[in-house]
């Protein structure tokens, strides 16, 4: 049996997360839909500091 795996969590999209949840009314479970593939459980743990916690916040290129 092969898993479907979610996209690798990079440093620009842990950023962007966290640009998204301080300068957007989405909450957890839009901003994972919005960039696509994402689990819903690795932004919650962008957001608590448990993954990238050195990274800050930044819009991706071309807008949220």
């Amino acid at each position: 049996m092969i898993k479907n795996k979610s996209p690798k969590l990079t440093e620009e999209s842990a950023a962007h997360i966290k640009w998204l949840w301080q300068n957007t009314p989405l909450n957890q479970a839009q901003i994972a839909a919005k960039l696509g593939a994402i689990n819903q459980g690795r932004v919650s743990e962008v957001l608590a500091g448990y993954r990238f916690k050195h990274v800050q916040p930044q819009s991706m290129e071309g807008g949220a």
